[in-house]
């Protein structure tokens, strides 16, 4: 039946991202992943949830604060978001719980890994050993705050997990609380003397402080003592028309982030009552937002369990990128653009073009000019290098350095000191908006006059998340982009809009017209009797203008495929809404990150990729770049890459008319990971002689379209 108000045309954003987090907790629960692969999952989940927690229950708590009531798309108050969410992220974590004690760990310890629980599980040689790690390495290191008139409760920063005890002072005749903070500083894992041969013991940083509490309030009786944690409101604002040095505003801000409200208090779920009021009261919470964990706090620690060694027979072979087919060794990498438009596709093929595009420019003396807009950027980038060494060499170096990139602001206020200093001319985003796409252009002097090498993505400049996160990339001298690159860099620099665009869309004032545009010419050719089809790949969805078209769409016929890895607030498969609609993510082992559109376009297919998913903050307040494919061999490649992920049936959640997702039976369908096949695809094609890599078609399906 066909929806009857506006109110039920959607899923609230918020509760679809939960969705998500389900999805990667399903891995983690699949028994056919190796063992160390869903002890990382795991430790994703909890790391998801921390960052929406400080960011997007944050925000509906300001917003309940202030008294705003106006309904979301799914026709839901701020306050009623905000109590959906609290009930079902704390059934969530029940559930990371359940998963971590009753599967994950007695897996670990029947497959030689034990995290021992408690100190009185140690022997008597593994507790002399860990006393003495306590004693040299630790106690030095540890503050003890005790709480009493004269000494206030002390700040406890957000995220860091501390030791709350109460503690009896014999002579006075009173009980006081007492915080200890668990330093970041020192590994949480401490690696134990074996009980037995073959068996790798592990304990946690946190239970060795608390047994050893009595050692840094030396006056008192430990009464009691738990691990708390608190997650604080990271989000802020910043009234960028009235700040004068958005640089220093920013550092400024970034300070009170540690001063936030307490949106979440984690304890131990055997917590002594009487801490856990104390707690409540020195830190401002009510029983709403106390989490009671049956567990160790903060399962991201389970990412550094990941990594200890001797496991690697359960975890995925390690994929290492292979090299671009037909590109050798990369040099005289401007000669090789000049031959034809080279594509890229990460993690399965190596990073490095992207690499040697920027450090070739740098030290290639017919290169006048080099200017890049840089979001994310790892922590020691061998791009940043390239662009300062470029400035010392004497070019024109343009940086666009996106000081609101959300909780890398601190590292990316560095990477803008040094650029600066080695001379780069660096801009700090555009007011009231941030700077998300992902282009650079270099400007070279050639025999024939002056020609623009542009590199388009739909991932961050990260030479390490590359190897982490799927992503698509363009390496181009086209004329017509080479223009565009131009002006999309006069428009961050002098605020000059173009009064026309060759190939690239730019948000925010063109790109959703032309993605409207698109999606309503399918509809167009549908009700026209003619085959229709839209396939679109992305992060999230939740535009509300851009998936009313597409419910108009396939109303009108449309075959809509839709591959949406997070938020996805469109309802797929409803009678009379959207039956020609199907939503699928997918959830692997790698971060499915790139950004495609396909449209059939009456057999004229228009591909596009860029950094944009279809959600208001990207196509309104972002500046974002979709770019178009047309040589037909890199459209052929994208098409087929897009079928197989289509075909996927192990690693595919595919979305109910409910909103919930489920995995496909299996029964009579070839089971295929899509990620897998990629990497075997790629790992192939490494192995095959030059010419055959020439040939530059790497995934060999035939496309049905």
């Amino acid at each position: 039946m066909m929806a009857e108000n506006k109110n039920e045309l959607f899923y609230n954003r918020e509760l679809s991202w939960l969705e998500f987090d389900k999805r990667c907790l399903g891995e983690a629960k699949d028994k056919s992943i190796p063992l160390f692969e869903r002890i990382k999952f795991l430790s994703i989940t909890a790391s998801n949830l921390d960052e929406f927690f400080m960011v997007r229950i944050a925000s509906l708590t300001d917003m309940v604060h202030a008294g705003y009531t106006k309904k979301d798309i799914a026709g839901m108050t701020a306050k009623e978001q905000l109590q959906a969410l609290i009930e079902s992220t704390k059934e969530f974590m029940k559930k990371q719980y359940q998963t971590y004690n009753r599967s994950l760990l007695p897996l670990l310890h029947s497959n030689g890994l034990k995290i021992v629980r408690h100190y009185e599980e140690l022997t008597a040689e593994q507790a002399k050993y860990v006393d003495k790690v306590f004693e040299k390495d630790v106690y030095p290191v540890l503050t003890p705050m005790a709480v009493d008139s004269s000494r206030p409760f002390p700040l406890v920063r957000n995220k860091s997990l501390n030791i709350g005890a109460l503690i009896y002072d014999k002579k006075k005749d009173v009980t006081d609380i007492a915080t200890v903070q668990v330093p970041s500083v020192l590994p949480r894992i401490i690696r134990l003397p074996s009980s037995e041969d073959g068996l790798t013991e592990i304990i946690l940083l946190e239970e060795v402080i608390e047994k050893n509490l009595d050692k840094l309030f030396l006056n008192y009786e430990i009464v009691c003592a738990h691990p708390y944690r608190i997650m604080r409101n990271a989000d802020f604002s910043i009234d960028e028309e009235e700040t004068a040095d958005l640089l220093k505003e920013i550092e400024k801000q970034l300070k009170k982030r540690q001063w936030g409200e307490v949106i979440r208090l984690e304890v131990a779920e055997s917590m002594d009552k009487k801490l856990l009021k104390e707690l409540k009261n020195h830190l401002g919470v009510n029983d709403e937002v106390v989490y009671k964990i049956n567990g160790p706090l903060d399962l991201t620690f389970l990412m550094k369990v990941n990594g200890i060694e001797g496991f690697d027979h359960l975890k995925y072979p390690k994929h290492v990128p292979c090299p671009v087919p037909g590109m050798g060794d990369y040099s005289n990498i401007f000669e090789q653009i000049r031959k034809r438009d080279i594509l890229l596709f990460h993690p399965y093929y190596e990073f490095a073009p992207v690499i040697e595009f920027i450090r070739q420019a740098a030290v290639d003396p017919d290169v006048l000019a080099i200017k890049q807009t840089l979001y994310r950027v790892s922590g020691n980038s061998p791009i940043i290098a390239a662009l300062a060494q470029a400035a010392e060499n004497g070019k024109q170096v343009t940086v666009l350095v996106e000081l609101k990139a959300r909780f890398d602001e601190e590292n990316n206020i560095a990477w803008a000191k040094k650029l600066e200093q080695a001379g780069c001319h660096v801009i700090y985003g555009l007011v009231g908006l941030k700077t998300h796409s992902k282009i650079a252009l270099v400007v070279r002097r050639e025999e024939d006059g002056i020609r623009r090498y542009v590199h388009l993505g739909t991932g961050n400049y990260n030479d390490q998340t590359a190897k982490l996160y799927t992503d698509m990339g363009l390496l181009t001298c086209s004329d017509p982009i080479g223009e565009d690159a131009t002006a999309v860099f006069n428009m961050l620099s002098g605020y000059s809009e173009p009064k026309k665009w060759n190939k690239l869309a730019v948000a925010p004032i063109w790109l959703k017209d032309k993605f409207l545009m698109l999606i309503n010419r399918e509809a167009e050719n549908a009700r026209q009797g003619k085959k229709a089809r839209i396939i679109a790949k992305m992060n999230s969805l939740c535009e509300p203008k851009i998936m009313q078209a597409l419910y108009d769409a396939s109303k009108a016929g449309v075959k809509i495929e839709l591959i949406v890895r997070g938020i996805c607030c469109i309802k797929a498969g409803v009678k009379g809404l959207s039956e020609n609609i199907s939503v699928r993510s997918i959830v692997g082992n790698f971060l499915e990150h790139s950004r495609i559109f396909y449209f059939y376009n009456d057999g004229f297919e228009d591909i596009y990729m860029g950094s944009a998913d279809w959600m208001p903050r990207n196509l309104d307040k972002r500046v974002e770049i979709t770019f178009p494919v047309e040589d037909a061999k890199l459209k052929k490649q994208i098409k087929e890459i897009l079928k197989i992920q289509l075909a996927d049936t192990l690693k595919a959640h595919i979305m109910q008319p409910d909103g919930s997702y489920e995995k496909q039976d299996l029964r009579g369908k070839t089971r295929l990971d899509s990620q897998m096949y990629f990497v075997e695809k790629a790992q192939s094609t490494a192995k095959q002689p030059e010419d055959e890599g020439n040939k530059r078609v790497f995934i060999p399906v035939e496309s049905d379209s």
